[in-house]
Order: structure tokens, then sequence, then C-alpha cells
């Protein structure tokens, strides 16, 4: 019989926006999460993008969510933080740090309303250097902290007894979160 855990639904979701360089760092991490890694079926990994309050059926489907961002904490920059739970700010009066940010908080306090937020909360964020350069890449010290907060995300699906698996062989395109180019080897390509 499964555990808990494994019929958990769990959301694994980035969010930001690719074309102003460090506020990807959200996108970057979930897509390279999703190159690397294979899920269980009860598990989804998601590009949240800018999609704000869209995103709340997603959230409502949720049992436990794990966010990767670019939040301005005010730390050295390419600082990874982890927040769990009740720490994570649920309501629009927390400190505003992006456009996107402030409508994921409101997602948060919108599921927590109708009663479907998930039970488990956690925040993996990077304190940005850049949040200026429109279509410029992630900075040197931001795009250093994506394997490292992949590991993070292990490690918290690992306490909820979820296994991921390395993926031995490549993801087809058509397999990839994002398509178009967009995806990041080919976005930094073009920049470089």
């Amino acid at each position: 019989m499964p555990t808990s855990s494994q019929r958990d639904r769990i959301l694994v979701l980035g969010i930001g926006n690719i074309l102003w360089a460090d506020e990807g760092f959200g996108v970057r991490t979930v897509e390279e999460f999703h190159r690397r890694y294979a899920v269980p079926d009860n598990v989804t990994i998601l590009d949240g993008g800018t999609q704000g309050l869209y995103l709340v059926n997603y959230l409502e489907e949720a049992d436990r969510l794990i966010v990767f961002d670019a939040i301005d904490y005010g730390l050295e920059p390419g600082e990874l933080k982890l927040v769990r739970d009740d720490e994570v700010p649920r309501f629009t009066g927390a400190k505003k740090m992006s456009l996107h940010q402030t409508g994921f908080q409101e997602v948060i306090s919108a599921a927590d309303l109708l009663g479907r937020c998930p039970k488990q909360l956690v925040l993996i964020g990077c304190q940005p250097l850049d949040l200026e350069d429109w279509g410029g890449p992630l900075t040197p010290p931001v795009r250093d902290q994506i394997a490292p907060a992949i590991d993070l995300a292990c490690q918290i699906l690992a306490e909820w007894d979820v296994t991921v698996s390395r993926r031995s062989v490549p993801l087809a395109d058509t397999e990839r979160l994002l398509a178009n180019d967009i995806d990041h080897a080919n976005y930094e390509m073009r920049l470089a």
C-alpha cells in the first residue's frame, strides 16, 4: 500500500520572466530540473513564468509545492534562501520584490482563501544581481546557483519520500518545458 506522501500531489514550479536577466532564475531552474530528472506520476513540473492568478488551479490541485524564484532578500547576489510553510509570504503586504512575485503572493492567498492551498510550501529563492537587463541572460552568480537549488529541491523531495531519478537519455525536443529556442541553452547562445 502506498504511503501518504506517494499519494500526495506535488508541484515543482519555476516562476519569473526569462527576458529580465536574473528574474528568469525560477524558470531556468525548473527547466534544468526537468532536463536532469524523471519524477513519479504524482509530481508535476511546471514553468509558471509570469502567469500570476492563472496558477491558482495548479496550486489547488497540489498537496505540496516547491517554488524556484529570484527574490530580493537583500543578500549577496547569488545567495540561496530556503523558506518553508508559514514563512512563505501569502499576502501582498509582504515585501514586494517584482511584478510576478506580488502576483504569486496573490496566487497563494487565493488558494488559501479557497481552502486548497498546498499543505506544505517550500520556496527556494535566489538573490538576484540584475533585474534591469531587458533580454539579458542570468548573471554568473545567479546562474551558478541553478544546480545547488536543484539539489535543495531533491533533498526536499527525499524528505517527502519522493524519489527522482537522473535521466539516462536526453529529453527529446518535444519533451522540453520551453520550446521555440527560448530554452536556456538556445537563448543564451543567441546572446553570446
